[in-house]
């Protein structure tokens, strides 16, 4: 049985790493030309339900652990006047929580465990086409073509994969404007010491300015709206949607190094399903993109951990395993998705400091 994935990011990988151990090959069609090709983002926090509990059924929670930051957690909620609104400390030391990790440190630790040979970078997927007697013929950009038993798509937001199971598109559902300051705490001291060593969030009128403390010193900023911006081309043009903030929460701007890079967040609806296809299916962001609240990377390599335990226990009947393991996911990921929903709604909402007060004050 060939197995082919595509796409090499945190579920992909999960989904290779968790099949080599049991015995089960795979082969990773990667579009970047290798693991240093661009940065992979920010910091995320992984869940013990999802990411956590993947990252054990690949055998890799030790080395999760030495490279997270349980101090990671520690966690900010200003109003535009700079009043905290809450301040999350975890408890020194311990990891029963959500610690964070840097993608780049993640992916590296995934990469790291696989086979030499497992990811097969420079293969960016343009189109898979069933062939008679099952399975698909791939066609990559700038490569010779190849096939495989069993594809999945693990190729995110714009996946090449998931036409051939569902005419769901990505909608709209809100603008990020991202910056960043390298080694804050030495150039800006006065930022790196309101940011701290996790997170902050100012929430106004249907806009939050974030930022958020990467294991290297950098501090990633973030501002999300509800309002489609074509484009933020300065700081200047940023700041004056800032005006009468805080001075000391605006510095989060002023410190950043280049100017804004603004993008559009995207969701698939909510409850996307499929009939079973053979041979073919889907995890994380190309089966039910979410809203950027903390889910993606934790969805997507629980997807990746069930697959994989589907695809072992039932080694002569993918379809079977496939089958399986969609029903489950199916459920999850709707749960998921409108909890998450909820959750953007709030956060961009002209009441959103008061209710995310409430809610973490709540949890």
């Amino acid at each position: 049985m060939r197995i082919a994935i595509a796409g090499g990011g945190l579920g992909g990988l999960t989904l290779a790493r968790i099949l080599h151990l049991r015995g089960i090959q795979t082969i990773v069609y990667e579009r970047e030309a290798g693991r240093s090709a661009r940065s992979q983002g920010g910091s995320l926090d992984l869940h013990p339900e999802s990411g956590q509990h993947a990252l054990a059924a690949a055998g890799l929670d030790g080395r999760f652990r030495s490279q997270a930051r349980p101090e990671g957690e520690e966690h900010r909620i200003l109003d535009p006047s700079g009043r905290v609104l809450v301040h999350h400390l975890p408890r020194p030391g311990t990891f029963d929580g959500r610690p964070e990790i840097d993608r780049n440190a993640l992916r590296d630790l995934l990469l790291d465990s696989l086979p030499d040979g497992t990811v097969a970078w420079g293969r960016r997927l343009l189109a898979a086409t069933p062939r008679d007697g099952g399975g698909f013929e791939l066609s990559f950009e700038c490569a010779p073509t190849s096939g495989c038993d069993v594809l999945v798509g693990a190729d995110g937001a714009r996946s090449i994969v998931r036409p051939l199971l569902t005419d769901a598109r990505p909608s709209y559902v809100a603008t990020l404007v991202e910056l960043s300051i390298a080694d804050a705490d030495r150039r800006h001291p006065e930022v790196g010491e309101l940011v701290g060593p996790g997170n902050l969030w100012c929430i106004g009128v249907n806009q939050i300015l974030a930022a958020q403390r990467l294991g290297d010193g950098t501090i990633r900023v973030g501002v999300s709206m509800r309002e489609e911006v074509g484009t933020v081309g300065t700081r200047a043009e940023l700041l004056q949607l800032f005006d009468g903030w805080d001075s000391r929460v605006t510095a989060l701007i002023e410190a950043a190094d280049g100017e804004p890079v603004p993008r559009r967040i995207e969701a698939l609806p909510i409850g996307v399903r499929w009939d079973h296809r053979p041979g073919v299916t889907l995890i994380g962001d190309a089966a039910h993109l979410m809203p950027p609240v903390g889910e993606g990377a934790n969805q997507a390599m629980l997807d990746a951990a069930e697959l994989a335990a589907a695809l072992a226990a039932n080694p002569n009947d993918p379809d079977a395993a496939i089958r399986a393991y969609e029903a489950a996911m199916f459920v999850r990921a709707q749960e998921i998705g409108e909890m998450s929903a909820r959750v953007q709604a709030m956060m961009l909402s002209p009441t959103a400091a008061e209710d995310v007060t409430r809610f973490f004050t709540r949890s």
